[in-house]
């Protein structure tokens, strides 16, 4: 017997979310409701990320429309079938509005379902899910580049050791681990009774755990408050790592201490020639454009959570060019920037920090890490649980879904943060709200 044929009614913000997300359902059956059309042909005046999706939508299916008819069904290359339908019983009426055009996909989907079909509806919308599921049609998310937040890879781990062996790395200043790491991963190594440790780095270059001595000097005025940042410090630090993500909840330091690196490697070395910072745009709706002023009266608006990091570094460290935020971007050492400008530049010799990315799609991710240049280092960083986008949750969001991809890449490195240095009652709002 062969296998069951099943029917994914595919919801708008399914290509909204990935243009080409009809390709991930293989050898079954994909239906787009014509209202679907309908809600492309709205958002693709758009100037955001959505907009550019759905135009990608649009022009995939009507290439996909010159190969056949797609009312009757088109034969895709992975072996499934593409239609689109536009119709629904009239029964569903009376209980659903049909007014609504979410009301109108999910009638579409019932009445497939009343036709016999094995009928998934797949939407990212988890009001739309639940409605579908009380119409007793079976929802799912769309899963494709999701992963699992409570596993998610930490960038470093804990190891009993002895004291010997605590000594041997620190003397030697590399030791052969026995068990396998994925590279710059990080190991703290303590004796049982607490008192001694000593902190590795894999180095997938030479395949051995190498010794990571403290910080002797402040970096830019700030010094690491914990191991975990003291970890986060070593991969911004490092000129051969370029890509580095730091995840963690609010007043861990994130943010902090990437613009601290940042404005290091500029000032100290010859590898940058500036810090540029950005942050998504929240709500992710929104354009800087609906406010009033020039573009820099526009981004203070978005970008004031950066300045304050500034203001604070500027407080405890002065250098000739650091008298000011201003000075600062007159002396083109930093540069404030919306992510809607950095979608096709060009960015060499860049130390780039990519604010509150768990509000990124990965397909935003990925066009700003492309955007990366010849010498260019790139960090973001965010909090998966706070999460402004209604299609993004902690295990589909552009950042938690980089560092699962990349986490055996020689050039990447990561950490999770998990103690807020901020205040006691930051930490105890990160913990109890």
């Amino acid at each position: 017997m062969g296998k069951e044929i099943k029917t994914f009614v595919i919801d708008t913000n399914v290509l909204i979310h990935k243009a080409d997300a009809i390709l991930s359902f293989r050898d079954n059956e994909v239906v787009v409701p014509l209202w679907v059309l309908e809600e492309l042909d709205k958002l693709k005046t758009f100037s955001d990320e959505r907009g550019r999706n759905a135009r990608h939508a649009i022009r995939w299916l009507a290439e996909v429309s010159s190969h056949g008819d797609l009312g009757q069904g088109v034969k895709l290359d992975n072996g499934s079938i593409l239609r689109v339908v536009h119709h629904y019983s009239p029964d569903f009426a009376l209980e659903l509005q049909p007014d609504k055009v979410d009301n109108k996909i999910l009638m579409c989907a019932l009445t497939l379902q009343k036709e016999g079909k094995q009928v998934f509806f797949v939407s990212k919308d988890i009001n739309a899910r639940v409605k579908a599921k009380a119409l007793g049609i079976r929802a799912v998310d769309y899963e494709k580049q999701k992963v699992n937040i409570n596993s998610l890879y930490a960038g470093w781990r804990p190891s009993d050791a002895t004291s010997e062996r605590i000594e041997e790395l620190i003397t030697t200043g590399s030791i052969q681990w026995p068990d396998r790491l994925h590279p710059n991963e990080f190991i703290m190594m303590q004796e049982a009774n607490g008192e001694g440790k000593a902190l590795g780095r894999f180095n997938p270059r030479t395949g051995m755990l190498e010794y990571v001595p403290d910080l002797e000097k402040a970096v830019s005025g700030i010094f690491p408050l914990n191991d975990e940042q003291r970890m986060a410090f070593d991969l911004l630090l490092d000129d051969s790592i370029k890509l580095v993500t730091l995840v963690g909840k609010a007043g861990t330091g994130k943010t902090l201490l990437s613009i601290a690196a940042g404005l290091k490697m500029v000032l100290d070395g010859d590898s940058f020639s500036r810090v540029l910072v950005s942050r998504p745009v929240v709500p992710m709706g929104k354009d800087i454009g609906y406010l009033p002023g020039a573009k820099s009266e526009k981004l203070s608006h978005w970008m004031q959570p950066l300045f304050d990091n500034l203001e604070y570094i500027l407080s405890v460290y002065r250098r000739e060019k650091m008298k000011s935020v201003d000075a600062l971007i007159n002396n083109k050492l930093i540069e404030i920037e919306a992510l809607t400008y950095i979608r096709g530049r060009s960015l060499p010799n860049q130390f780039i920090i990519i604010d509150e990315a768990q509000n990124l799609s990965p397909h935003e991710i990925k066009t700003i890490v492309s955007r990366a240049g010849e010498g260019t280092k790139v960090v973001l960083s965010g909090d998966p649980y706070q999460i402004d986008s209604p299609y993004l949750d902690s295990n589909s969001n552009g950042l938690t879904y980089l560092v699962e991809v990349f986490k055996g890449q020689d050039i990447f490195g990561h950490m999770l943060l998990v103690k807020s240095e901020r205040s006691t009652l930051a930490e105890l709002a990160a913990e109890l709200l």
